[in-house]
């Protein structure tokens, strides 16, 4: 008896450590596929990866990026938030507004209140589905409509011009640290920031939980409720605080900023790892994902790949995600299993 109860733990240690490294795998392969791609792109038109190139490549992925880290998060709970591009909308659209009519506004300011807009956006949308229980997939595909309706609404066919935003803020868009653009290391902090959260803390580790068997972390004394509300409210957070870089990066808005950017952000995380089925996957590889999907759409031009196939390669790579990630989940369990009955 003392035997076996001084094996188990090493064996369920190892399990564990097995299911980190083959979603590192995962990530990996993202990574060797990206470089790749750059590659390849590159042989055929050097300069893909000239200074400005790489620029606009890091730039056209951070607001991607910030939002797949957010989206991440909430898919981990399995639950998934289709309003994030409604409620970049309504961020940026606040972010001009702010300015227009308060010119010498702090920018600290504006990057605090439209992360709270989202955040308020965000609490809507837990609220919805962790109290009433209703399914995230109806709630967030309503608060789409309901978001960007307030936002058609409030915009009323107004456009806001890069003449109307402060030089100063329009240059976070565009000024570089060591060749890097500040709202790549914008991007690159928010990350590591949930990444560390979600490893290193209680909470963050619960979600997983959550995701992996919500009816057995509700046994086990999670407050699961809580614990979804708070990944929404997160996930608004983020979206808000895209909202504002968005401004900074292109300048001129109206209401449909952020129109249709919701199916690109799913399509980041699942391309990332992060299993729609919830209960695995990182941050980390959310926003490879999003920096691959934007790769794609830069370096499938240059090949000379028509817009139609460069859909269906998107298409293909979310579906082969999905089949790679249940394939690994299926090994994982099994492996878990042996761990167990030996």
């Amino acid at each position: 008896m003392t035997v076996v109860e001084s094996e188990a733990p090493p064996r369920t240690a190892r399990a564990t450590r097995l299911t980190h490294r083959v979603f590192l795998v995962r990530e990996l392969g993202i990574v060797v596929a990206l470089g790749l791609l750059i590659g390849i792109t590159a042989v055929t038109n050097s300069r893909f990866l000239s200074q400005q190139s790489v620029k606009d490549l890091l730039l056209g992925a951070t607001i991607l990026a910030i939002l797949a880290t957010g989206q991440a998060i909430v898919v981990i709970t399995r639950n998934v938030d289709l309003s994030v591009g409604s409620v970049l909308g309504l961020s940026a659209f606040l972010t001009g507004t702010l300015f227009l009519n308060h010119p010498g506004i702090p920018i600290p300011v504006v990057l605090v209140a439209g992360a709270a807009l989202g955040a308020v956006c965000g609490a809507v949308n837990g609220a919805l589905i962790a109290a009433a229980r209703v399914p995230a997939l109806v709630v967030t595909l309503g608060t789409l409509y309901v978001f960007r309706g307030i936002d058609y609404q409030w915009a009323t066919g107004k456009q806001i011009n890069a003449a109307d935003i402060p030089v100063p803020f329009l240059h976070m868009g565009t000024s570089t640290l060591l060749g890097v653009p500040l709202l790549t290391l914008f991007a690159l902090a928010v990350v590591l920031a949930a990444g560390f959260y979600l490893r290193s803390y209680r909470s963050g580790r619960e979600l997983y939980a959550i995701g992996s068997d919500p009816a057995a972390a509700r046994l086990s004394g999670i407050a699961v409720g809580r614990r979804v509300f708070f990944a929404f409210v997160v996930c608004g957070m983020l979206a808000g605080l895209a909202g504002v870089l968005y401004v900074a990066r292109f300048g001129t808005l109206d209401a449909n900023a952020g129109l249709g950017q919701e199916l690109n952000v799913v399509a980041a995380v699942v391309v990332g790892g992060v299993a729609i089925f919830g209960g695995s996957g990182s941050v980390y590889g959310a926003a490879l994902g999003a920096m691959l999907l934007s790769t794609i759409g830069a370096a499938l031009p240059v090949l000379g790949v028509t817009p139609f196939w460069q859909r269906a390669a998107v298409g293909a790579l979310i579906l082969a995600a999905i089949g790679l990630d249940r394939a690994l989940s299926v090994r994982v369990t099994k492996s878990l299993q042996r761990g167990v009955n030996q």
